[in-house]
C-alpha cells in the first residue's frame, strides 16, 4: 500500500497521526468477519421523526408542526 501527500506539507507528527488512522481502519477492516452486513441504527433513521411528528387534524394542527421536542 502506498499512501502520498497531494497538496500541503504536514509536518512528521500530522503524518504520523494520519498514517495511525489508516492503519487502525485497515487492521479493523481485516479483522471483521467477511460478509458480515452491519445495519444502521434505528437513531439514524430520520423515518423516525416523521413517524411521532404528525399532528393530529385540527383547528390548531398548525402550532403542533413545530419539529423540536
Amino acid at each position: 500500500m502506498t499512501i502520498k501527500v497531494v497538496r500541503g506539507n504536514p509536518t512528521p507528527e500530522e503524518l504520523a497521526a494520519a498514517l495511525a488512522v489508516v492503519r487502525a481502519r485497515a487492521a479493523a477492516a481485516a479483522s471483521a468477519p467477511s460478509g458480515a452486513h452491519r445495519e444502521p441504527d434505528a437513531w439514524a433513521d430520520p423515518s423516525r421523526l416523521a413517524l411521532s411528528r404528525v399532528p393530529a387534524p385540527g383547528p390548531k394542527a398548525w402550532g403542533r408542526t413545530y419539529w423540536p421536542g
